[in-house]
């Protein structure tokens, strides 16, 4: 694999940076003001990147599913609706439901609404993060503004369901539970939201906490959320991930704690071995990609669940708090070690060189990984892994292939910290 290449640092960003290696440097920062040093670590990395990404955005007019349509779905106009990924004819029965290939993309099948919800999450927090940084009201009044097509308009709006998500063509299921994991797109876009409120009148605010609330609801009730909810690899991860931080939107602090127990009493014990790795992610057929995106996902879930209610980052970040504190999962380890840390030490040496990888190589996309973890960030900064944030900062954060875009959802760290 070639090494990335990187531009040329003018003056400012280079004392920009260099400031910044030596606040990750410093243990001693970390542990008397972490949310202070966290963001300025990642202000001074992604100020230049964060604007140059709003820029792109800030004059495209917002764009929801209502704007493409399929013969094939089931559903109306404000429907999300979305084929399985890697289902293809069936050689067998050409005429039937398709067959699962897993791991292998089929690229003829109907992604245009995830496309569209791609778009939202590459444009509203990069938005988001450019007012956060630069406290510009135009950036924010962009932002808001697809928070307002997207969940309030009733022309483009969506409806708060994935009833038709990943289904299989040709007579298959119209809809899946797995299709859940689409929405994973909207959980930056609900920490986004959060800034945005004084941009927002009282009532629209309210209305796109209410769609989240909503969509939380059909997640937590309906058949396919409950089934997604106890997947035991990462769509289960995933699902915890969206129905954290969209109860953070909304307000709701007893799913939040619904969230936290899950992930203490069964996620984890469940999902990651003795080593630190992911057994069920190593046993696909791209257990690479899927180790880090599981790693990613999980990570900013127990990211998610160590913040104050209304605060925007880690309480405990970087402090002496009680063993195993339910409040503070990034830190929080079984008897055995089991934990973020652990994660972490398994997977750094492989993203740091893909060529110790023990495992078989991913069938599709072995090339394009990895990219900027936002796992590798969270953990080096609770973890006290200065090594971890120099690497994370020599990785791409803004990858071009597809499929990579679509298993990387969290691309605006500074929202986090």
């Amino acid at each position: 694999m070639k090494p990335l290449a990187f531009p040329a640092l003018d003056r400012r960003k280079f004392l920009a940076l260099t400031a910044a290696t030596a606040i990750a440097s410093q243990h001693a920062l970390f542990a008397s003001t972490p949310e202070t040093s966290a963001y300025k670590l990642v202000a001074a990395q992604d100020h230049d990147r964060i604007l140059r990404l709003a820029a792109q955005w800030l004059h495209e007019p917002p764009q929801t599913i209502t704007s493409f349509t399929s013969p094939r779905t089931p559903g109306g106009p404000h429907d999300f609706f979305s084929e399985a990924d890697y289902y293809w004819p069936n050689p067998a029965n050409p005429s039937g439901p398709y067959k699962e290939i897993d791991g292998k993309s089929n690229p003829d099948n109907f992604q245009d609404h995830r496309r569209a919800m791609i778009r939202l999450s590459l444009a509203m927090p990069a938005l988001t993060a450019a007012y956060v940084l630069t406290h510009k009201k135009d950036y924010a009044r962009a932002a808001a503004a697809h928070l307002l097509a997207w969940f309030v308009t009733p022309a483009t709006r969506m409806n708060p369901s994935l009833q038709f998500s990943q289904g299989v063509r040709n007579g298959g299921p119209t809809g899946r539970s797995y299709g859940i994991i689409d929405t994973l797109h909207l959980v930056e876009v609900a920490r986004a939201a959060t800034f945005l409120k004084l941009f927002l009148s009282p009532t629209d605010y309210a209305a796109v906490q209410s769609w989240f609330r909503n969509y939380l609801t059909w997640m937590n009730t309906s058949e396919p959320g409950i089934k997604e909810r106890d997947a035991t690899n990462n769509h289960g991860i995933c699902w915890a991930l969206q129905a954290s931080e969209f109860a953070r939107l909304s307000g709701d602090e007893a799913i939040r704690t619904e969230v936290r127990n899950r992930f203490i009493n069964i996620q984890l014990p469940m999902q990651m071995a003795p080593n630190g790795g992911f057994p069920r992610e190593l046993a696909r057929t791209k257990p690479y990609g899927y180790s880090i995106f599981n790693f990613d996902a999980l990570t900013t879930l127990c990211w998610s669940l160590s913040t104050k209610p209304g605060a925007p980052g880690p309480s405990h970040l970087g402090t002496r708090v009680p063993q195993n504190s339910p409040d503070d999962l990034i830190h929080f380890q079984l008897p055995d070690g089991r934990g973020m840390c652990l994660a972490a030490k398994f997977l750094v040496p492989y993203l740091a060189d893909k060529s110790k990888w023990p495992y078989p190589h991913d069938i599709q996309h072995w090339d394009s990984w990895p990219v900027r973890s936002p796992g590798l960030l969270f953990t080096g900064l609770a973890c006290n892994k200065p090594d971890y944030i120099a690497l994370w900062r020599t990785l791409n954060p803004d990858p071009t292939d597809p499929e990579i875009i679509r298993n990387y959802p969290i691309r605006q760290p500074l929202l986090w910290v």
